[in-house]
């Protein structure tokens, strides 16, 4: 029986890991082959019930061939008037690169503008063309700079989203690479070994690997959807939640070497015993927080829910299975040179941590009510943070040529040219449509787009009885001013008799992103911390302290959202941010501030109940103060990699939660936290027995 029980020691964890190892080589190929499987298609960043959604939906009809337009401009190079001869050149550079059909389909003409500065001419390409979108965005610009004497830009869908493939383009290795190597770094200073650090780096990466082949199944089967930004989360999501679940578990495994009492065994089941617990609740806190995503009306953020969900899944499973393996077989040698670290004795009176805790136990009431000042000043400057959409010139942190060829277009044409309001609308109603268009304030000029596609030329194109029609708009297409135009718009339209007509295009899609994240945010939220209450009143026995930390995770979340309105109006020169920003920051740095406190307080309710209630707070304290505090700057560092992809939605983001995660484990945790649990005393565990515990 007992040499049967020493063969299960050895051979268990040498399965583990042999099963792990095959997964990495199996399924490791996959983290760089989710980009084969997602979608650049609009319509997953739009709301799905959404009339603009619609429009999207109707207007493909009116596309030949499904085609994507760039739009061309030409201005002198030199600045100046362009004259009649350059504006022909133009005219047969399009007529280059535009394909000409057997049925009378001819290129669209040029126009100038009315300074007479500028010309604009469209070509359409192949809507399917994927990574041959540079290649025929390059040809179009070749043909069009035999222009002579003049500068060529390209806008318009195809060069956004050219610019937008760039900004993503090896997002695979760059991002996992410098996140790794963040990680790495941290790793080595904190355990000061060599070989830990690495197997830690190791455990990660196959769960990220086994992520991904996950998420790579379900969405070639069309079950989730995946894009450069959920890939990307995805990516900083695993590698930090893995390596913060491994330095819980390697602290207590330390704890367990250190004691000298354990063989490598029975030091791996204890840390196991004491930790899993704990690993599990923020686990769960942060995949249910992810999950709630589902209950957005945005595809991209409802996709953004299970895929996360996955990633924490596979990151608790390779800490929780592969991590004791190595930890097994390896035993105390992975600690080498340094050997077991354990945390800071709290009977020895020595040490950062007992400082901090000292501290606390003098003076609680001072400390957390100094500490709650300084949070609530900060979270003063949260209504600051607008959240009404980033302007083009600010979308790429670098700059991009699609936006300053927009820039171009607006300083020489109306600020909505090559990005109109698209009204679909019954032909019998066109002319009123038509005329209600022009009417509305903010409308440069209303055509229907005809047979031909040249404006003007022939009868409207009519689709199953609808036809469309393009509104310019006097404002540049991603201002607040362009966006009331829409509201206006609409209000004219679907007023109209007989009509039945739909208005969308890219400034009603602004619109209805921006009013649905509003309605996203205010039913995601309560379910967000309804779900953490829940799982905070299991995992501690208790009402009155899930509530108070609920509540100061929420203050943590104003708090930097107070300074980040502050960071991003006046260090990166941000006006405002995506719609999405709050929600997301509030997911993550809700769900993942919770961690730190289910690793504080999970720890003080074991050690109160052999201590008591007042000493439990302080050893607690002490105990877990160095292991949180590295897996805070962790998580900071791994979501601040995210900044490497020159987004602003990421970028903000990165900061968001890299800062929001540093203020939780550096300052609420340590300070806020402990200083109320020890001012309340027991009365904070109601109505679970600890109350009742001296």
């Amino acid at each position: 029986m007992i040499a049967t029980s020493r063969r299960a020691r050895r051979l268990v964890p040498v399965v583990l890991l042999v099963v792990w190892l095959c997964i990495g080589g199996a399924l490791g190929p996959y983290a760089g082959k989710l980009g084969e499987v997602a979608t650049a298609d609009q319509a997953a960043f739009l709301p799905s019930g959404a009339e603009s959604t619609e429009v999207l939906a109707e207007q493909r009809a009116f596309q030949r061939d499904g085609r994507t337009p760039v739009v061309v401009v030409w201005t002198a190079d030199g600045g100046g008037p362009l004259d009649a001869d350059r504006r022909s050149a133009a005219d047969r550079a399009l007529a280059s690169v535009t394909p000409v059909s057997g049925d009378g389909e001819r290129p669209v003409p040029v126009l100038p503008s009315r300074d007479g500065e500028a010309l604009q001419g469209v070509v359409l390409l192949e809507g399917d063309l994927g990574d041959r979108l540079p290649a025929a965005l390059d040809r179009v610009r070749q043909a069009a700079e035999t222009v002579p004497g003049t500068v060529v830009e390209l806008a318009g869908p195809a060069a956004a989203r050219a610019d937008l493939s760039s900004a993503f383009a090896g997002i695979d290795g760059l991002l996992l690479g410098v996140a790794l190597a963040t990680v790495l770094v941290i790793l080595l200073l904190v355990h000061r070994s060599v070989l830990l650090p690495l197997v830690i780096i190791a455990g990660a990466v196959l769960a990220l690997a086994l992520a991904c082949a996950v998420v790579y199944a379900l969405a070639a089967r069309g079950i989730v959807r995946v894009d450069g930004q959920v890939q990307g989360i995805l990516s900083i999501l695993v590698i930090g939640a893995a390596t913060d679940y491994a330095l819980l578990l390697t602290a207590r495994h330390q704890e367990e070497l250190a004691g000298g009492d354990s063989d490598r065994f029975t030091a791996v089941l204890a840390a196991l015993r004491r930790s899993t617990g704990a690993i599990v609740a923020s686990a769960a806190t942060v995949a249910l927080g992810l999950l709630a995503l589902l209950l957005s009306d945005l595809t991209n953020n409802r996709a953004l829910g299970p895929v996360g969900a996955i990633g924490i899944v596979c990151a608790v499973l390779s800490t929780l299975t592969f991590l004791p393996a190595a930890l097994v077989l390896l035993g105390p040698a992975v600690h080498w040179p340094a050997g077991p670290r354990r945390a800071e004795d709290p009977e020895s009176g020595r040490g950062v941590w007992h400082r901090v805790a000292g501290l606390v136990d003098r003076a609680p009431r001072k400390v957390w009510s100094l500490t709650l000042a300084g949070l609530l000043v900060c979270a003063a400057f949260a209504p600051m943070l607008t959240s009404k959409g980033v302007p083009l010139e600010e979308i790429f942190v670098k700059e991009a040529p699609s936006v300053s060829a927009q820039h171009t277009l607006a300083r020489h044409f109306p600020g909505g040219s090559g990005s109109p309001a698209v009204v679909i609308a019954d032909a019998d109603g066109l002319a009123r449509v038509t005329a209600a268009a022009r009417d509305t304030e903010g409308v440069a000029s209303a055509t229907a787009v005809t047979e031909s596609g040249r404006p003007g030329d022939g009868g409207p194109r009519t689709v199953d009885g609808r036809v469309r029609v393009d509104v310019t708009l006097r404002d540049a297409p991603d201002s607040e001013a362009a966006r009331d135009t829409v509201v206006r718009l609409r209000s004219a339209l679907h007023s109209v008799p007989g009509a039945d007509a739909i208005v969308g295009g890219p400034t009603a899609q602004q619109y209805d992103t921006l009013v649905t994240a509003e309605r996203d945010r205010a039913i995601i939220v309560p379910v967000v911390l309804a779900v953490i209450l829940v799982i905070l009143i299991g995992l501690l026995r208790s009402l009155l302290l899930p509530v108070l930390l609920v509540a100061t995770v929420g203050l943590n979340f104003l708090a930097t959202l107070g300074v980040s309105a502050l960071v991003f109006e006046h260090l990166l020169g941000f006006s405002g941010t995506d719609p999405s920003v709050p929600l997301y920051g509030f997911v993550f740095l809700v769900a993942l501030g919770v961690d730190y406190n289910i690793f504080l307080l999970s720890r003080v309710r074991e050690e109160s109940l052999r201590h008591g209630v007042r000493r439990g707070v302080l050893r607690g304290l002490v105990t877990t103060g160095g292991v949180i505090t590295s897996a805070g700057v962790v998580l900071a560092a791994t979501f601040a990699a995210l900044g490497v992809i020159p987004l602003a939605f990421l970028v903000q983001i990165s900061f968001i939660v890299a800062f929001g995660v540093l203020l939780d484990t550096l300052v609420v945790r340590s300070l806020l936290v402990p200083a109320l649990v020890r001012d309340i005393g027991r009365a904070v565990w109601w109505p679970g027995s600890l109350r009742y515990t001296r």
